[in-house]
């Protein structure tokens, strides 16, 4: 959840075709909620809004510990504490590599289920 692997989300649209893609941050809102970044997911953010049932991927950098996390889509936000938190964190992460992008909106899912996929190790 740090930024600095890519997580995982994985999709699938009302009939049942998935969809993948690499998001550059997976935000941790509170306890029970966590937030994707729209920028360029169009087709992820088409399945939420038709089956809001979503899996995420995240590995932790320090230790190489990966986590499954089941998700379920709440809603879309396009402006707020959340959104603002989210839009700078992402231009922390994208500044130093010159990328320029617009935050579409978070979106925010509440965490269904986590699953330890890989404990990791001291590296």
């Amino acid at each position: 959840m740090e930024g600095v692997i890519p997580a995982v989300v994985a999709t699938s649209s009302s009939d049942g075709v998935p969809n993948i893609t690499f998001i550059s941050r997976l935000y941790k809102i509170d306890e029970a909620h966590v937030g994707l970044s729209y920028q360029f997911m169009n087709k992820t953010w088409r399945n939420l809004t038709e089956n809001t049932a979503c899996t995420a991927f995240i590995t932790f950098a320090d230790t190489m510990a990966m986590w499954k996390l089941k998700l379920q889509f709440v809603q879309e936000v396009k402006e707020g504490p959340v959104f603002e938190e989210m839009e700078m964190q992402l231009m922390a992460l994208a500044t130093p590599h010159h990328i320029d992008f617009s935050l579409h909106a978070a979106l925010i899912c509440r965490i269904v289920a986590v699953e330890p996929v890989f404990a990791g190790a001291n590296i």
